[in-house]
């Protein structure tokens, strides 16, 4: 076999591997059960790649669903001693990366002594997302144009969002809590997925998608904010607790309402994160001012009345291309680009 072909087998069989893992992620059904275990009974290499992908990914959910599918059992039947290799694998990776993530954890505390904050720094540029892990398991998804600081100790974890927009997965430590320091706010939590928008300092909006996120002011101590985030209301202590599936909106430093958001538009609000904008009878003005956060092109509304026409659509974040052939299909609007990077809209005559 050449070594082109050997490649290509193992592209195809990482692509099936990646594949299974995020089944596991959802969890399977009897028949993908059956499906996964023919699948890694016909080559070591499934096994291996498997294992080895799981491992890249850090997840851990995954190998406790193997070893949970397919346990190692006294029973000698051809249907047992069919998965007993796996499972063998499956637990000594999984006690393997446990240890290894407590070793690369210990690592992370003394590095810099145990009083000190572990600094790291994360950022996107314009029409990029990324991933980013922490040495906690905690998962930080960063929109286009984004800076995220963090600095962890051994009684807290603190993070600021400089600029842009962040998704926070939170890893669940009851003994430190999870801040994230926006402007002259700070969003604390210990178990939680919440997404952050940063306009300015005084301007920031908060989804919460699991769990809850104690607003306070950003001078909080931990102290201060560890009591918080254990009361079971915050109304006393000039603080907002937002729960799963609402919302705060912060403008020029008063806090709205938290509201109830419907499910239809949370998947708008977080739709970024699919690599899609949603809009559902924004003004164009406003529409064009959220596309333009995912280019470097600007634009420019030549006639005021364009500015109010209402955009509705499903688009893909930086595909300037056919946002402009779905505003002349649908609105009659042509456009002309500049030297400058700027594109022109104007009606068509």
């Amino acid at each position: 076999m050449s070594n082109v072909s050997q490649l290509h087998q193992q592209h195809d069989i990482q692509e099936q591997a990646s594949l299974w893992i995020s089944r596991l992620d959802r969890d399977l059904s009897d028949a993908e059960t059956e499906q996964l275990g023919f699948w890694l009974e016909q080559s070591p290499k499934h096994h291996q790649t498997l294992l080895e992908m799981a491992a890249y990914w850090d997840d851990l959910t995954a190998l406790n669903q193997l070893s949970t599918l397919f346990p190692l059992r006294a029973s000698t039947k051809k249907g047992n001693r069919r998965y007993a290799r796996f499972a063998i694998a499956a637990s000594l990776v999984l006690v393997s990366l446990l240890s290894l993530n407590n070793l690369s954890l210990n690592n992370f505390w003394s590095s810099q002594g145990v009083h000190q904050a572990n600094n790291q720094s994360f950022n996107t540029t314009v029409g990029e997302q990324a991933n980013f892990m922490l040495p906690d398991g905690t998962k930080i998804h960063l929109n286009t144009d984004s800076n995220v600081t963090v600095a962890y100790t051994l009684g807290h974890r603190k993070l600021t969002l400089l600029k842009g927009e962040a998704s926070f997965d939170v890893a669940k430590d009851k003994n430190r809590p999870f801040t994230v320091i926006v402007g002259s706010q700070s969003f604390t939590a210990l178990g939680t997925v919440f997404n952050v928008q940063k306009n300015d300092d005084k301007a920031m909006e908060l989804v919460v998608t699991e769990g809850r996120v104690l607003i306070a002011k950003a001078q909080q101590s931990v102290a201060q904010l560890s009591e918080m985030i254990d009361q079971d209301s915050a109304g006393s202590l000039d603080a907002t607790i937002v729960i799963s599936g609402e919302k705060a909106v912060i403008a020029s430093d008063i806090e709205a309402p938290v509201i109830k958001v419907p499910l239809q538009q949370l998947q708008r609000d977080l739709a970024w994160q699919q690599g899609m904008l949603i809009f559902e009878g924004e003004p164009l003005d406003q529409a064009l001012i959220e596309v333009s956060r995912y280019t470097a092109t600007k634009f420019n509304i030549m006639e005021p009345h364009l500015a109010k026409l209402k955009v509705a659509g499903y688009f893909k974040a930086g595909d300037i291309d056919g946002l402009l052939a779905s505003l002349n299909s649908n609105f009659n609007i042509v456009t002309n680009r500049n030297n400058d990077n700027v594109i022109e809209l104007t009606s068509a005559r």
